[in-house]
């Protein structure tokens, strides 16, 4: 599914333009961070590419057959199947401290609670483990007309449950997303409801990048600093960042490559070791010379 409206729309009714890509953020940032056995939840048409020697199980609530009924949209692409049926949100049947990354990409926007489901990801992660997010940024999506979700409001759906604010979400993209020329207030209030009884998927939350990252820093100062934010990187239309659950870090990737192009397969302090013998070496020949 695209993020973009139809290029047909008017321009006064379409997204701002997206910003050039000008690195590939996902792929960058999976080498460099995920490690070991992990979980990528509701990977759809667009499963991360994972560096070599890992170990990844897709979650989704629907086998593909089921998300084709209940998305016709998606009919086109080629989906990814579940090797788990679970709520991403909650991970039930995941046990604690059992994976090493969790990668959620476009997946906390749609989530009634992401302040709780930030604190369940992290329950199913070992010491050191990673939690990888891209959310979309609304100023160039589909929910460009909606109003950024404020964070007292993501507060009270964490501290007080998510029921309270379920409908004004609907409303919300009834009225500006799935909106509908020509339809009275009622019907569209109408549509909504019938959404809302149907669990239809919607962006529950909307952000831009500096929003979604003070909902981070709101997330780790409530959980007493469980994690620290190791990457942060816009990409076209979307905000990626990289969370480490405090903890024994685990040791450099095999195949991860540093700025330079220095495989870090050797710790870093060897290498310096290892160049200077090279340095002295040169200059011992150079004086026998």
């Amino acid at each position: 599914m695209s993020e973009l409206r139809k290029a047909s729309e008017p321009t006064a009714r379409r997204p701002a333009e997206a910003p050039p890509v000008y690195l590939d953020a996902r792929r960058e940032l999976a080498a460099r961070y995920l490690f070991g056995k992990g979980l990528e939840i509701g990977p759809l048409h667009q499963p991360l590419a994972m560096p070599a020697g890992v170990t990844v199980s897709y979650v989704d609530r629907l086998k593909v057959a089921d998300l084709r009924r209940e998305y016709p949209e998606l009919a086109e692409w080629d989906l990814t199947e579940a090797d788990v049926l679970d709520d991403g949100e909650s991970l039930s049947s995941i046990e604690p401290e059992s994976q090493d990354f969790i990668v959620a990409n476009h997946f906390l926007e749609h989530c009634e609670d992401p302040i709780g489901t930030i604190e369940n990801h992290l329950g199913k992660l070992r010491p050191g483990g990673i939690l990888f997010y891209a959310v979309p940024d609304k100023r160039f999506t589909f929910d460009y007309p909606r109003d950024v979700t404020p964070l007292e409001h993501m507060i009270a759906d964490y501290e007080h449950g998510p029921e309270a604010s379920r409908s004004a979400h609907f409303d919300d993209w009834a009225r500006l997303v799935e909106y509908k020329d020509n339809e009275t207030p009622e019907q569209t209030l109408a549509r909504a409801r019938d959404l809302e009884r149907a669990g239809h998927s919607i962006h529950m939350h909307v952000w831009t990048q500096a929003e979604f990252l003070q909902l981070i820093l709101a997330a780790r100062h409530r959980f007493d600093d469980a994690f620290e934010i190791e990457a942060a990187v816009r990409q076209q239309i979307e905000f990626v960042v990289v969370l480490r659950k405090n903890g024994p870090l685990p040791a450099p990737h095999v195949d991860a490559v540093t700025p330079h192009g220095a495989s870090t397969s050797v710790p870093a302090v060897t290498r310096l070791r290892l160049k200077a013998r090279s340095a002295l070496r040169r200059l011992r020949a150079i004086s026998r010379a």
